[in-house]
């Protein structure tokens, strides 16, 4: 069922207990179009249903968070800490999308089409079948992917040069630095080469396999299906970086 909420004159707290009122009387069904939607935080935190949110606006912090099943559409920017532990779902993001996108992420697909901020993918983690996936479409900020241990994270760099130029210089690299900072799990693709200094020291660069080929076709298709953003790039022509140690910091604990 189609359900829409005019969020003008909502605070975050009423608003989010509309979309709950509304997915409590159809958590299989619900189709919600939240519109004028301005910095709200939290929308979408907690739910565990297969229900749809189409949000028109910028939401706030934290959207999405602890979330198990919802699909949520953003067709303009979203703020700090989008999915934050999220355990499964999807947050699709038109625009750009700020700090800490995927913090402690345990599961589910977060595709934004634009840049992202500082940290994404901070603490992502996996288990078993679990796997959390995070596609970006331009840039991503210092320490992307830090303390990483499980998961994916794919940079595109599509448009780079029209994207906003977060902490980068005038290079063509996709990324800020110190990527995979203290990262013990997990994988990172990214377009393109990337300067040994911009790399955590507990990170290295691998070649692509078959596997990883088939990985990021499957995702990158999926990322074009939401934003249309034109033909597939050379696969090959990525890099990917893979931690040293699944304990890069043993040394420094006494047992």
């Amino acid at each position: 069922m189609n359900y829409n909420i005019n969020a003008k004159v909502l605070g975050y707290r009423e608003l989010n207990k509309r979309v709950k009122d509304i997915i409590e009387k159809s958590p299989h069904s619900a189709n919600i179009n939240i519109n004028d939607v301005c910095g709200q935080k939290y929308i979408g935190d907690g739910i565990k249903a297969c229900s749809l949110i189409k949000i028109y606006g910028v939401p706030g912090n934290d959207l999405g968070a602890f979330m198990d099943g919802p699909q949520i559409e953003v067709y303009e920017n979203a703020q700090d800490g989008t999915g934050n532990t999220m355990n499964s779902g999807k947050i699709i993001v038109y625009g750009d999308a700020g700090d800490i996108l995927g913090y402690s992420m345990r599961g589910g697909e977060i595709y934004v089409k634009g840049s992202v901020g500082y940290r994404a993918g901070i603490h992502m983690k996996a288990y078993k079948k679990k796997i959390p996936v995070i596609i970006i479409g331009g840039r991503a900020g210092d320490f992307l992917g830090e303390y990483m241990s499980g998961g994916v994270i794919i940079v595109l760099g599509q448009n780079a040069d029209r994207q906003r130029e977060l902490s980068f210089d005038s290079t063509k690299e996709v990324v800020g630095n110190l990527v995979g900072t203290g990262m013990h799990g997990g994988t990172i693709y990214i377009k393109g080469k990337v300067s040994d200094y911009r790399l955590g020291k507990e990170v290295k660069k691998m070649p692509l396999d078959k596997m990883d080929l088939e990985l990021l076709q499957d995702y990158v298709k999926n990322h074009q299906n939401f934003f249309g953003c034109g033909q597939l790039p050379d696969l090959e022509n990525f890099t990917k970086l893979i931690p040293f140690s699944h304990r890069p910091y043993g040394k420094l604990y006494a047992y």
